[in-house]
């Protein structure tokens, strides 16, 4: 009875992160104060291809995914679901809630989608279905070159931001508080929503996963 219930809500933590995470970049979108880095990218795609943002983050997981062949990663459900899950709840978030317009609107937004992001983060790592599409290429390219993580995930990034900057992307004060912020706040809400290991079995992915397995949509 016990592995049931803390499988039912382990399942419930990953869709449950994975549909605020798709919330919390919409209301970054809908601040117009700057994106997360993927996003960025993400939303200059869709500028130039006429595609909803949502769509497009969907595809690019897709295409990230593909790239996990020649790096030998393997997927979990986590990762399946987040390439599937992310892109709609953002899309439909993106239908609910308007553009903001102001100051104050445009900041509450801003940093009620980074905080969040966060409280995501930590639901989806926590439940430990694998990483997402992003984390894998990132640790693959960590094992193929032998770069340390965080350079390839730097590199990554930088290369990310600058393209879907060049595409029309917004890049801005969020993206910046982001980039500062995500990583102590996914920190704090992984303790937060820690499933207690089943008996006998090691906790140390929960407990060190979060500095290399940041969700990236």
């Amino acid at each position: 009875m016990f592995t049931r219930d803390r499988l039912i809500r382990r399942l419930v933590q990953l869709y449950t992160g994975l549909a605020l995470y798709g919330a919390s970049s919409a209301l970054l979108v809908r601040s117009g104060l700057g994106l997360e880095p993927w996003n960025v990218l993400h939303q200059g795609l869709a500028e130039r291809t006429g595609l909803s943002i949502g769509v497009v983050l969907t595809l690019v997981g897709a295409a990230v995914l593909l790239a996990w062949i020649p790096l030998r990663q393997r997927p979990g459900l986590g990762t399946i679901s987040n390439v599937l899950v992310i892109g709609m709840a953002m899309d439909a978030a993106l239908v609910l809630v308007p553009d903001a317009h102001g100051p104050v609107p445009r900041i509450t937004l801003m940093l009620a989608g980074i905080v969040l992001n966060g409280a995501a983060t930590g639901l989806y790592i926590a439940a430990r279905f694998g990483p997402g599409p992003r984390d894998g290429l990132m640790t693959g390219l960590h094992q193929l070159t032998g770069v340390s993580i965080r350079l390839v995930r730097t590199g990554i990034e930088l290369t990310v931001v600058a393209t879907g900057f060049a595409l029309g992307g917004t890049v801005g004060i969020g993206t910046l508080l982001y980039a500062l912020a995500i990583g102590p706040l996914a920190q704090a809400f992984l303790r937060v929503f820690a499933v207690p290991a089943a008996s006998g079995v090691s906790t140390t992915v929960a407990t060190g996963q979060p500095r290399g397995a940041i969700l990236r949509p």
